[in-house]
């Protein structure tokens, strides 16, 4: 069957595939990968459409929607903590929740982000000073290159800021692993992990390092991206968005000391340094809402958000990407690089 892959992805563009099998199981997802590579059809897989940016003129190909569930306890107790098998198709903030509500520390401060759960260690997902690889113990998938099912170990995995194994190998134009099953090794705790996020510290009261009761860092976080527009509202024009657009660049300590003293930074390893791409941005002349009135526009909330309007066309956003990147480029000789996945279309 065809279908609009506009209506599958929280940016709300994209033409049609000609090709949409919706997999309920690990071996439904198994079994359609495989049908797509033996016909040599082009393959996109989709979870949640959250980090996804789709061309006008669509897939010529085959799209293989992971809808599979299950969130199964392996193992509990109180010194190596709790060990928990989770279906690639599960919603993530229903994970998160899960995990707060069960006493499972770790992932609390990724409350809010849009998505299924096997696409978090795709991009190595982070915020508010969380990264989901803390968390990750292995990772099970089916490798497309030697067709058989692999389970990589959080070490194998080659996780890095909005990075991974899984991101860089590729296979026939697509990702060479398939994501199954995810399993996380969880502290058993009624609180965080340590809170390391200035902005998300301030919210909880809190000093940087301390911990605080998971469910008032999850409300404190959920309360925190709602007011960037990074909770998904069919309603708020600014939640229609793949959520920060682009990363944050690392640069070598001789670029960022180029910069203005005022531009945020972190160190980020042993020579890198870690530049804010919001404040970039908006110090280059595009500030909230640069872009109306129009299909398309930065969040009137959040300057990282590219959002669509209502009638945005991918084309309308690669516009608007270009215009930002080169903009960012000009006035401070950093080149951004976009976060969502590109199918069918190019920056």
């Amino acid at each position: 069957m065809t279908v609009r892959l506009a209506d599958l992805t929280t940016l709300r563009v994209g033409g049609q595939a000609t090709c949409y099998r919706a997999a309920l199981t690990t071996d439904a997802v198994i079994d359609a990968v495989s049908a797509a590579d033996a016909a040599g059809d082009q393959l996109l897989i989709l979870g949640g459409g959250s980090n996804l940016l789709v061309g006008d003129h669509g897939l010529a190909g085959t799209v293989v929607h992971i809808r599979s569930r299950g969130v199964d306890l392996e193992s509990s107790d109180a010194c190596s903590g709790a060990t928990v098998r989770v279906a690639a198709g599960e919603t993530w903030d229903d994970l998160v929740a899960v995990a707060v509500r069960a006493g499972w520390s770790g992932i609390e401060a990724l409350s809010g982000i849009p998505g299924s759960t096997g696409a978090t260690p795709v991009q190595n997902v982070g915020a508010y000073g969380q990264e989901v690889a803390e968390t990750i113990a292995s990772v099970r998938t089916w490798d497309r290159l030697r067709n058989r099912v692999t389970t990589l170990a959080a070490a194998e995995c080659e996780f890095g800021y909005r990075h991974s194994r899984f991101k860089a190998e590729r296979f026939r134009g697509g990702p060479r692993f398939v994501v199954l099953e995810v399993t996380f090794q969880f502290r058993l705790s009624e609180l965080s992990a340590p809170v390391r996020y200035a902005e998300l510290a301030r919210a909880l009261g809190v000093e940087v390092g301390q911990r605080s009761e998971l469910g008032r860092v999850r409300e404190a976080v959920l309360a925190l991206r709602r007011g960037k527009g990074m909770v998904l509202d069919p309603g708020d024009h600014d939640t229609w968005s793949a959520g920060s657009f682009f990363t944050n660049p690392i640069l070598d300590e001789q670029a960022a000391a180029v910069l203005p003293d005022e531009a945020p930074r972190w160190p980020a390893g042993p020579d890198g340094v870690k530049v804010s791409a919001a404040w970039l941005i908006e110090h280059a002349g595009f500030g909230k809402g640069y872009g109306l009135p129009g299909a398309a526009s930065l969040s009137t909330k959040h300057t990282l958000a590219l959002t669509n309007r209502g009638p945005a066309t991918a084309q309308d956003v690669l516009d608007l990407a270009r215009r930002v990147r080169d903009g960012v480029r000009e006035v401070y000789g950093v080149t951004l690089v976009p976060e969502p996945v590109l199918v069918g279309c190019a920056l």
